[in-house]
């Protein structure tokens, strides 16, 4: 796992450096009058395909919705897809839940884009064109360089379909700020230090942060085997903020933008219930501290691998081994 999150640096160099191919390549398979997108993911892809929501409905001006994939493989929904687009999100691109709703996808009319990292794979062979994300091998179980760069896919797929706030110079920034957060773990070592054996915790972001909160849970449960939950602050706020007593352990995802006052507010909100937070921010004494000066839609990408390093080292905190997490593989075969 540490290996691997080393390589996110490069991993997203490469992937970047392709990136006026890929928004070709990308334009010249979107249905002529494009009326949707639908995303379908399991799993860490799942988050990255929350990211995905965001930016492409911002960018695209249309609805993008995330699929149930069981309404197709238990309950034989019947959907037309023509003019949407389609993009299944798979690391392996051999999970078969996977591979068979984006095919049902296709023969419902869809133009279907895989985001993969094995072109070669079935999901690969089911689309219309792959997006490899090329970042070699992963063998570490909690998924780490795989999933930084579904998020840069998914913001290079924006980039083909309309305006995006960001431009070509904040890349090489973001590979830049990735390099920092990895050249200084003593915050996220000493953060693991706090959270201790505390038997649970909540991540909480909102927007464009939300997909960070939730794959920081997932990272902290696969690699810890505690019991985290991911939420926006809105949904936080519905009843489950009744948890968040007692020095329960909050991470924060905050990044400058429109979602910073709800998030600040709730900070607060939380403090005063005797909860315990600890911000991922660029904000001067953060807990676990971003460099600062990226877009907004790009913070995402710092931010979950300061989550990635504080998963890291609870899981040895606690004198577990992060590369071989209790009862999971690397690919999950669901039907």
């Amino acid at each position: 796992m540490a290996a691997e999150m080393a390589q996110q640096p490069q991993v997203i160099a490469a992937l970047t450096g392709r990136r006026a191919e890929l928004v070709r390549q990308i334009s010249s398979i979107l249905p002529d009058d494009l009326s949707g997108i639908v995303l379908l993911a399991r799993g860490s892809s799942d988050h990255a395909a929350v990211y995905g929501r965001y930016v492409l409905e911002l960018a695209a001006g249309r609805p993008v919705s995330l699929a149930a994939p069981s309404l197709h493989t238990l309950y034989g929904a019947k959907v037309d897809y023509r003019g949407y687009l389609a993009v299944a999100v798979s690391q392996s691109g051999r999970t078969p839940e996977i591979v068979t709703v984006l095919e049902r996808m296709k023969a419902g009319g869809a133009r279907c884009l895989a985001i993969t990292n094995s072109p070669d794979s079935p999901l690969g062979a089911a689309a219309d064109m792959v997006l490899d994300l090329d970042a070699g091998v992963e063998e570490a179980v909690p998924a780490t360089k795989t999933f930084s760069a579904q998020i840069v896919a998914f913001a290079l797929i924006a980039e083909a379909l309309g305006a995006v706030p960001w431009n070509g110079s904040d890349w090489e920034r973001l590979r830049a700020h990735v390099e920092v957060v990895l050249g200084d773990d003593t915050p996220a070592r000493r953060v693991a230090t706090i959270i201790g054996n505390s038997t649970g915790l909540v991540t909480v972001g909102r927007g464009i942060l939300y997909s960070a909160a939730l794959e920081a849970a997932l990272k902290l449960k696969e690699t810890t085997s505690i019991l985290a939950e991911g939420y926006s602050s809105a949904d936080l706020r519905h009843g489950p903020i009744a948890v968040a007593t007692g020095g329960l352990p909050v991470v924060a995802f905050i990044a400058p933008g429109p979602a910073a006052p709800d998030m600040h507010e709730l900070m607060s909100w939380l403090d005063r219930r005797g909860a315990r937070v600890l911000d991922v921010s660029e904000e001067v004494g953060a807990a676990l501290p971003l460099p600062g000066g990226l877009p907004e839609m790009l913070v995402v990408v710092p931010a979950i691998v300061r989550a990635q390093q504080l998963a890291l080292w609870l899981a040895r905190h606690r004198g577990i081994d992060p590369d071989a997490p209790a009862g999971l593989s690397k690919v999950t075969l669901t039907q």
